[in-house]
């Protein structure tokens, strides 16, 4: 009998994850690799506490190509938070020694999710600097919330 997973969902509670990222869906969402040579699985992880703009939305494409250039094909320290009703791992990560989402909302990628963002205090502050500073999506008069964007998209 093999060992049981340690991605798994039901077995990562709080263990920090070293893995490579080998795709980027979205601002807010990777794919990593994770794991020992000739074992790795394969991770979709959702970044804890942020929420991006979707693709097809104003500054969608810029907010992945924001997360791609910081942690794409670069080690990840990824501490499992949570597993959505996707079954996409929440989690907060680390590439290149930088918290992906105070990047992704300080630089004015991502909005604070706030619904979720339980501990991450530190992200109010550095989205109200990415708004007065008109970083990113801030810099649109009036910017749609992702939520608020999928809501209107299911609605039509």
């Amino acid at each position: 009998m093999s060992p049981p997973s340690l991605i798994g969902k039901d077995y990562v509670i709080s263990a920090t994850l070293l893995c490579l990222v080998v795709g980027i869906s979205d601002g807010d969402t990777l794919t990593a690799r994770c794991g020992q040579p000739g074992a790795y699985e394969q991770v979709k992880v959702r970044i804890h506490a942020i929420d991006a703009p979707e693709r097809k939305q104003p500054f969608g494409n810029r907010s992945r190509e924001s997360l791609s250039d910081l942690c794409f094909q670069q080690q990840a320290r990824i501490q499992h938070q949570d597993t959505d009703r996707y079954g996409r791992m929440v989690a907060s990560v680390e590439c290149r020694g930088k918290d992906v989402a105070q990047h992704q909302v300080g630089t004015g990628m991502a909005w604070v999710y706030v619904k979720y963002a339980k501990g991450r205090s530190d992200l109010f502050g550095l989205e109200k600097q990415a708004q007065q500073a008109a970083s990113g999506l801030w810099s649109d008069q009036s910017p749609i919330a992702p939520w608020d964007w999928r809501r209107t998209a299911s609605n039509q």
